[in-house]
């Protein structure tokens, strides 16, 4: 993500870094001239919304450690050598909560010093929110009651902060901001990483171009700044982009889409109990099944057989989650939800009347693409490699929030000091495409036409670009009695 709202104007040939390089005989110098007319749009337009999308990403790398320091106490219990059953824990959390408030699953305590979480359903929550009770697993005391969101499983610090990453608060209209921020960011990047190979091919002296310049001053010294720490975030900040969009309301549709149509889908579990195999097979396998007993959703003790039975199977670490049959004619679910590398991700499907197995699935068996998938979920989350990983989100966070500010304390440096009306710096000259040859021309409609359809947001604010530079262009020629063509 370099050159950001980069300033060159007509009237100078040099390159950003000083260094007179003429362009190449025969060769017209049209796609490098575009790439900084759009970098220079983009992050005048758009960087606000990335810089929001940077510092609210910045305080959410932090927000799961904070969490465990302000959730102290419903979060971890004294370690002791006794050791009570789900099932006891469980009918501590229903009494606690009273009657008519259904539970729906139970994360037991996955280490020693935590707490097992017992989740419920209540009205008032809203979409993907839990009421979840902290139970001490060494002798069953209740340690708290919060509202838990999501397969993360995030507290009221977090998921705050996440809604104020994802939507500002706003709700789904606020969720426009953060699709417009992750769209464009991979954008801004990859043009501002093309931009600075340029650069560095054109410079005499490539030191210059890699590293910051401190004993220069004004522009030339906040332009190595930036360009350095460009070069430095450039690939993570392409992959945060990535990931974001995979959460978005309009291009995530469209990822999903493609994940679809390329066999890339994360394999589910199927839950119907019509698809056991009785103990004799054959034709007749899975026709017979079994009934569900109605006691075996709601009985406590069901939750010690079920993760028994799991655990016998495929389920081999402390981080998992038992969620109950939905509804009749259903199993038992017992999934890893282990984040950390390396990912824990089996789950299997159990009869509670039985203690059957109805369907497994195994995160070794998974192909690449979903793996790499549940990977860069984690990873962007924060949750891949715990705490190192969080410290790094955060130290990235900030380099792209830089970013944003370098770009707009350029823009400001570069503007007309001696002209009244000179509030900023100039935009880099219009007119790149003139110089393309038809081909060209043809590519580059091309490529907006398909960004623009995979990515709506980038498709609507780059026209929007594209009507505010004729206007502008327009203008400047009625004021300066001269025809000027965009």
């Amino acid at each position: 993500m370099t050159e950001t709202l980069d300033t060159s104007t007509s009237t100078s040939s040099l390159p950003a870094d000083g260094d007179p390089s003429p362009p190449r005989p025969g060769r017209r110098p049209w796609f490098g001239a575009l790439l900084r007319r759009l970098h220079f749009y983009a992050g005048l337009l758009v960087g606000p919304f990335i810089l929001v999308a940077a510092t609210s990403g910045a305080l959410y790398a932090l927000a799961p450690a904070l969490e465990q320091v302000v959730y102290d106490r419903e979060l971890h219990a004294p370690v002791t050598d006794t050791r009570v059953s789900l099932a006891e824990q469980v009918e501590a959390a229903q009494a606690h909560v009273g009657a008519g408030v259904a539970l729906t699953a139970v994360r037991p305590a996955p280490e020693p010093g935590d707490t097992t979480r017992i989740l419920f359903s209540q009205d008032g929550l809203g979409s993907s929110e839990s009421r979840a009770v902290f139970v001490d697993p060494g002798t069953g005391e209740v340690r708290g009651d919060l509202t838990s969101y999501g397969s993360s499983g995030s507290l009221p610090l977090r998921s705050w902060v996440s809604n104020l990453h994802r939507s500002l608060h706003l709700g789904d209209p606020g969720r426009l901001y953060s699709e417009l921020a992750a769209s464009w960011l991979g954008i801004v990047a990859t043009v501002g990483l093309v931009l600075w190979i340029n650069r560095l091919r054109a410079a005499r002296r490539r030191t210059g171009v890699v590293r910051p310049k401190p004993r220069q001053t004004g522009y030339r010294r906040l332009l190595s700044w930036h360009t350095t720490i460009g070069a430095t975030v450039v690939l993570a900040a392409v992959f945060l982009s990535i990931t974001g969009i995979t959460w978005s309301q309009h291009a995530g549709a469209n990822v999903g889409d493609l994940r679809t149509t390329l066999g890339w889908l994360t394999p589910s579990l199927d839950t119907s109990l019509a698809a056991e195999e009785s103990d004799e097979g054959g034709e007749h396998a899975g026709h017979g099944g079994t009934t569900p007993d109605p006691a075996g959703v709601t009985d406590p003790a069901t939750f010690d057989a079920v993760l028994a039975t799991a655990q016998a199977i495929n389920v081999n670490t402390g981080h998992v989650e038992i969620v109950p049959p939905a509804e009749p004619g259903t199993a038992w679910v017992v999934q890893e939800n282990k984040s950390s590398y390396p990912t824990a991700g089996d789950s299997v499907a159990v009869d509670g009347t039985t203690m059957q197995v109805v369907h497994r699935t195994d995160f070794a068996e998974f192909s690449l693409p979903a793996k790499l998938t549940t990977w860069g979920i984690d990873l962007h989350m924060g949750l891949l490699f715990g705490l190192a990983n969080q410290l790094v989100l955060f130290v990235l966070a900030l380099g792209i929030g830089a970013m944003v500010v370098l770009g707009y304390t350029m823009w400001w440096k570069r503007r007309p000091t001696r002209e009244p009306r000179g509030l900023a710096g100039p935009a880099p000259r219009r007119g790149a495409l003139r110089g393309a040859p038809w081909w060209g021309l043809a590519a580059v409609v091309a490529v907006a036409v398909g960004i623009g359809w995979f990515l709506p947001l980038v498709g609507y604010t780059l026209a929007g670009f594209v009507v505010l530079d004729v206007l502008v262009g327009a203008y400047q020629a009625r004021r300066d009695g001269s025809s000027v063509s965009p």
